[in-house]
């Protein structure tokens, strides 16, 4: 998969979906606002799908993380609300990435691993509930409050739970990542 296009296509259709958004509330360019939103919302359905399919934990982290800061750049400088928790997702991914590079160096996450506790709580399925594990469920959490708003459009919707699954694809390929560390 090219990881370069896929980001920038991303980038793109992050960018329609603002354009239409913003056409959707001017006066007299709700037309042209309705076929760039409906682009960039089809398009970015495709390419979180096409993510997914990789099963690879970088290219889903990194699609997520881009659309997140396009949503970061587009939006209003008065909502600090969703300013402060797009904030917090952002830092989340970027932690995870930073782990994903760690478990790739055995010895290292050899070591890493003991300074978790054995409990539970900081545990999933017996393996470290570290950066990638917690980005995912805290992310799961964001996107779940999102869809249980009313009045949002089916096809944002779809995006939406395309992109919680996508967290639980994470999680699982990052498991096999883990198993495969820990166990050799």
């Amino acid at each position: 998969m090219d990881l370069t296009g896929l980001l920038s296509e991303l980038t793109d259709y992050s960018n329609n979906i603002d354009m239409g958004r913003k056409g959707l509330s001017t006066d007299g360019e709700e037309h042209e606002g309705r076929i760039n939103y409906e682009k960039g919302i089809s398009g970015a359905l495709a390419l979180f799908q096409k993510a997914q399919a990789s099963a690879d934990p970088q290219i889903i982290i990194l699609s997520e993380l881009i659309f997140l800061q396009q949503e970061f750049q587009f939006c209003h400088k008065t909502d600090t609300i969703t300013q402060s928790s797009l904030t917090q997702a952002i830092q989340s991914f970027d932690d995870a990435l930073r782990c994903l590079k760690t478990v790739e160096q055995n010895e290292l996450y050899q070591a890493v691993e003991t300074a978790f506790p054995t409990d539970i709580k900081y545990r999933i399925k017996g393996f470290p509930r570290d950066a990638v594990h917690l980005a995912c469920t805290a992310h799961w959490t964001r996107l779940h409050n999102i869809l249980r708003a009313p009045g949002i459009n089916i096809t944002e919707k779809a995006v939406l739970e395309q992109r919680a699954a996508n967290m639980k694809t994470i999680q699982a390929a990052y498991l096999e990542k883990q198993r495969v560390v820990l166990s050799g």
